[in-house]
């Protein structure tokens, strides 16, 4: 694992938890991150700078993945798979310096670890559409599309099991057992591809 993939889980992790917590205090999050990531500064920074992109460019990323999504609402997506979208398309569409093989590959091995092999395909397939996507369009109207909608909700598919349960590690090993709402700071600090990732602060 490369530390910028590492920055990457902990930047998920914490979009996750403040989507599920949406109280919780900014001096909590830094504090988060900089244990997880044992203080390395620049990785720290850049797990912030994820975290803040994501944040102030969420009202148009949802956008864009929902023009894309076809037949798919975003509040029906799995809360993770949701979040690995927006990480996805903010490093892809966002971020010039980050190649757009690199982005989505990032996204898909997050999806393998954190959600499940079904779910890496849906989001592969999110962002290659999105990959034609201008980020500084606006929005369609509705106007421009009077039957889009309602063709849209009648072919909806049935939503998926709801995977917004806590962030835990697909390989052999055991999750922790969950106790409740724990807040970021008083996750384990253990680093490393070993590593559990902190329990969920709550379920939607």
């Amino acid at each position: 694992m490369t530390q910028r993939t590492r920055g990457r889980e902990i930047a998920l992790q914490v979009l996750y938890q403040t989507e599920q917590n949406a109280g919780m205090a900014p001096v909590e999050v830094r504090r988060f991150v900089e244990r997880r990531l044992l203080g390395d500064r620049k990785l720290v920074d850049f797990s912030e700078a994820l975290i803040a992109g994501v944040r102030a460019n969420q009202a148009r990323i949802d956008e864009m993945i929902s023009e894309v999504a076809e037949n798919w609402r975003l509040d029906r997506m799995a809360a993770i798979d949701r979040n690995i979208l927006r990480l996805g398309a903010f490093e892809m569409l966002f971020c010039p310096d980050v190649p757009t093989k690199v982005a989505i590959n990032e996204a898909l091995e997050l999806a393998k670890r954190y959600s499940t092999a079904q779910s890496s395909r849906f989001v592969n397939g999110i962002l290659d559409r999105l990959q034609a996507v201008d980020p500084s369009a606006p929005k369609p109207s509705a106007e421009a599309t009077p039957e889009g909608p309602a063709k849209a909700e009648a072919s909806e598919p049935p939503a998926p099991a709801d995977r917004s349960t806590p962030l835990t590690v697909k390989p052999s090993r055991a999750p922790a057992p969950s106790e409740g709402p724990t807040p970021l700071a008083e996750a384990t600090e253990a680093p490393g591809p070993s590593e559990e990732p902190p329990p969920a602060a709550g379920t939607p």
